[in-house]
């Protein structure tokens, strides 16, 4: 890192080696697995479905609150913000521990995990500035990669320790999400103590052009959007290819219960441990890509992982082969690896300087509506496919994620054509390169 950031960096390695478990024990795929297990038999089967289809969205899902933190972070001590949504995080993931496993638990369960993604869509957003500010843009990819490979290693580690813990005991979770919040709430007091360059000159930027404040009107979104073409033209393309992505969760975990037989172990590992685990493999290939390109251009590399992924998940399904699940789970991982860098670091290459927490609270913000729709879509479409075709007829549902992942893939790929295009004129002029004579003989 250069010499001017290293402190800074030193600082977030030691925080986030501890913050992630924080989201290790709510990460979507894994808490909806224990919701699936721990609460099978005791309230109804369809009614769990659809709680598994919001647990397994609600990472997503509450990211649509990211307009109001940064509206309300607006000209506020970035750092003391974060940290005291941190603290609130810590705070419902050890109330988790104390539910009852019935109906009432679920609903409490279900809403509990809803607010911790929140809060968590808060230190979200408001870090996308921090990094802005601390990180030179040839440096932010390597170093968000660098993070991002702790936090996959720390939530991983965190996931099949849980797993294991529930398959041996499975009320062992009441230890287990107390220790999760004292840990976290560790790496909120080391984080406390983070500096942000110029972090003055960004306060007062903030509250000078008022742009964020705004933003406490979600439909202020429609601004952003309609001021920056590219921009919403990126946004499209990541609804589209994103929804194919969140769809696929909720009906996994449903199947490797009731189709597979799986229970915590099987379960945790492939939705949610595997992946999580073999990021940091693919991480520093993707951050080298990302540091010398567009993210328009490398969504439109990066994106097709994501669809050979979303086809070895739809063939598993349909021909019920165990050994496909975990080629799927592998390759899901490769995919993850680039698409946490682009979606925590793509905004900036649209957005002014001092306006990267209002770009990323849209961004956000998107991915929090169709993580709202995604999965109970999802769901609903794989109780009616099994219900008035044939049992597990359900499987189909993961040939729409994969024409989904397909239609956004082509999108990003038109967009970097359009673009390249764009930049040729610029250079050669409206009427193209200028003419060349014809060579001498």
């Amino acid at each position: 890192m250069p010499m001017m950031t290293r402190a800074h960096y030193r600082r977030e390695l030691v925080a986030w080696a501890f913050l992630p478990v924080l989201m290790g024990v709510v990460e979507g795929g894994m808490i909806s697995v224990i919701a699936k297990n721990a609460f099978e038999g005791r309230v109804n089967n369809a009614w769990l479905n659809f709680a598994v289809a919001v647990l397994a969205g609600a990472p997503a899902f509450a990211n649509i609150t990211s307009f109001l933190w940064a509206a309300l972070a607006n000209g506020r001590d970035k750092v003391r913000f974060m940290v005291a949504l941190k603290i609130a995080t810590a705070v419902m993931i050890l109330m988790i521990a104390l539910l009852p496993l019935n109906a009432v638990g679920l609903v409490l369960l279900t809403l509990l995990v809803i607010g911790t993604r929140a809060c968590w869509a808060g230190v979200v957003t408001i870090r996308s500035t921090v990094w802005r500010a601390n990180y030179p843009r040839s440096a932010r990819a390597n170093m968000a990669g660098k993070l991002a490979t702790i936090q996959a290693f720390v939530i991983a580690g965190t996931g099949w320790f849980v797993a294991e813990m529930m398959t041996l005991e499975e009320n062992s979770f009441r230890i287990i999400y107390p220790a999760a919040a004292i840990i976290g709430t560790i790496g909120a007091l080391v984080y406390r103590g983070l500096r942000v360059r110029g972090h003055r000159a960004l306060l007062r930027a903030e509250k000078r052009d008022g742009s964020s404040l705004a933003m406490v009107n979600p439909w202020q979104l429609v601004r952003v959007l309609r001021e920056d073409r590219d921009y919403r033209s990126f946004m499209v393309c990541m609804f589209i290819f994103g929804t194919g992505n969140m769809m696929i969760t909720a009906p996994l975990v449903i199947m490797l219960r009731d189709v597979f037989e799986m229970s915590y172990r099987g379960g945790m590992l492939i939705s949610g441990v595997i992946p999580i685990a073999l990021m940091p493999l693919s991480i520093p290939i993707w951050s080298k890509l990302l540091d010398r390109m567009h993210v328009i251009r490398f969504r439109a590399i990066h994106s097709w992982t994501f669809v050979a992924a979303a086809l070895v998940m739809l063939l598993a399904a349909l021909l019920v082969e165990p050994i496909l699940l975990w080629v799927a789970a592998v390759l899901k991982g490769f995919a993850f690896g680039g698409g946490v860098l682009a979606w925590n670091l793509g905004h900036h290459d649209f957005a002014p300087a001092h306006k990267a927490s209002q770009y990323m609270g849209v961004h956000v913000t998107l991915t929090g509506l169709r993580g709202f729709l995604a999965p109970v879509l999802a769901v609903g479409l794989y109780e009616l496919f099994n219900r008035v075709f044939y049992e597990n007829a359900g499987s189909w549902v993961f040939a729409i994620c994969l024409a989904l992942n397909v239609i956004g893939a082509i999108g990003f790929m038109k967009m970097h054509r359009r673009m390249v295009a764009r930049r040729e004129k610029v250079d050669f002029g409206e009427d193209g390169p200028p003419i060349q004579p014809p060579a001498a003989g």
